[in-house]
């Protein structure tokens, strides 16, 4: 017969529950004093964050990396020049041009910005001087382009003196002054380099008008008289007409000086056919560089902008190559593009020179405004800008067009640059590169010891 009473169940303590659920500790980290690692993986959500934001960190560093290993390529591939002596103390050095001007819709500011970040660590390897040419509105850099040519072409004519009717700039007194001093100027290609398609452009326009235009600048038609009103600003019989106060202006508007007015265009581009090319033109102009400047805005751009964003290696390896051409002073003619036979007008609708396809690319990225002729922007600006430039294609004169070279880095020196070796301390961060000297420290600190002598009695080994 079975007992009633079934035996009383043991009852765990505490401790022993506890002892159950405390994790094993692995006995290597038990010695080390590190704690016990958990036992499931983070959640879903958090896994997701670590993720994405690795991934992002990584692509950008990398990006980085490779940009400074791109752009430290080429300054180790010009860094020759710099250590090339001058024939002697008195004789200038290669001196370049660079023009930058404000991309449509933004300041200049980013232009600078692209300058210093792409093409100014190039240019200061390679020892080179250079002077800027800053556009701040649309036009300046074809003013400017354009008087410099007519500046040449009045020194050609009168001797290589300066034109005894003008006042000479600031740039002809240095010249003077270098001259009574005995400095000698560089002899021989200079170059340009222009950055964006908006800025080569003006660079274009520029060179046509000064070389294709008058000397003289257009006379402006006499303005018309307005007509006096008779009624309305006639004061009545037996009244003094009231005096209206002069309205105030501010302190801070007297005080700022006012921009200079754009000097107008001595031609257009429908004369090019009929003008006169002047003898003193040279068979080859001076080679130039079309620089990219990728410069895209609005919100809906925004995919690509990061594409270009994380691939700002690629950019920097072809900017490098440009600059390098240009420090290296090796070029070629403009191409002759033949026309598309598919067109239904292939001789106005297609580009027949090299020069009209430089970074055509770019203006796809440039805002609506710049072409459209009745927005806001082009009224409040259509007194200072004497010629809208961006909004139409480029127009060339054979004449021109065949006389103007091209920068491109030759196939020798393009082996060359292969194969530099980029040493990774020139482009390793802060972090790598302190960890990287406290390992340096430490093997020294830790096996190069230095071997002590014994002092003799007068204190001298």
């Amino acid at each position: 017969m079975a007992d009633p009473t079934p035996p009383a169940q043991k009852t765990p303590s505490p401790a022993a529950d506890a002892a159950a659920k405390a994790p094993s500790r692995n006995p290597a980290l038990r010695m080390l004093g590190l704690p016990a690692l958990p036992r499931k993986l983070p959640s879903r959500n958090w896994m997701i964050f670590w993720t994405v934001s690795a991934a992002i960190s990584a692509a950008i560093i990398y990006d980085k990396r490779e940009k400074k290993r791109a752009i430290a390529k080429w300054q180790h591939a010009v860094e020759h020049l710099a250590k090339e002596p001058l024939p002697n103390a008195l004789y200038q050095p290669r001196k370049l041009t660079i023009y930058l001007s404000s991309p449509p819709g933004d300041g200049l500011r980013i232009a600078q910005d692209h300058y210093t970040e792409y093409v100014k660590p190039i240019l200061a390897a390679s020892g080179l001087d250079w002077e800027f040419v800053q556009g701040r509105r649309e036009g300046d850099v074809r003013a400017y382009v354009a008087e410099r040519v007519r500046r040449i072409r009045r020194k050609e004519e009168n001797n290589g003196e300066p034109a005894p009717d003008k006042e000479p700039t600031k740039d002809e007194i240095v010249e003077a002054f270098r001259k009574s001093q005995g400095i000698t100027d560089y002899d021989g290609v200079r170059g340009d380099i222009v950055i964006g398609r908006h800025t080569w452009k003006e660079y274009i326009r520029g060179l046509h008008e000064g070389w294709l235009g008058p000397l003289a600048a257009p006379s402006e038609p006499e303005p018309v008289p307005l007509p006096t009103s008779t009624t309305q600003d006639a004061p009545s019989e037996g009244k003094p007409a009231e005096e209206k106060p002069a309205e105030e202006k501010p302190a801070e508007e007297e005080k700022k000086p006012k921009r200079p007015p754009q000097p107008k265009p001595h031609n257009t581009t429908a004369d090019y056919p009929t003008s006169f090319l002047p003898p003193s033109v040279p068979n080859e102009l001076a080679p130039a560089a079309p620089i990219r400047e990728p410069h895209l805005l609005g919100f809906l751009n925004t995919p690509i902008r990061m594409y270009r964003f994380f691939n700002r290696r690629k950019l920097a390896d072809e900017i490098g190559r440009e600059v390098a051409a240009v420090c290296l002073c090796t070029y070629r003619e403009f191409r002759h593009l033949a026309p598309d036979a598919n067109s239904g007008n292939p001789t106005t609708d297609q580009p027949q020179y090299e020069q009209q396809k430089e970074l055509e690319w770019e203006e796809k990225d440039w805002i609506k405004t710049v072409w459209k002729e009745d927005s806001k922007e082009h009224n409040a600006n259509a007194a200072e800008i004497q010629e809208r430039i961006l909004a139409k294609p480029i127009v060339m004169d054979p004449r021109i067009a065949t006389r103007m070279r091209r920068f491109q880095l030759s196939p020798e020196e393009e082996d060359r640059a292969s194969r530099i070796a980029v040493p990774e301390e020139e482009i390793e961060g802060w972090i790598k590169g302190h960890l990287r000297q406290f390992y340096r420290w430490g093997v020294k600190k830790a096996f190069e010891k230095k071997k002590l002598t014994p002092l003799d009695d007068s204190g001298v080994d």
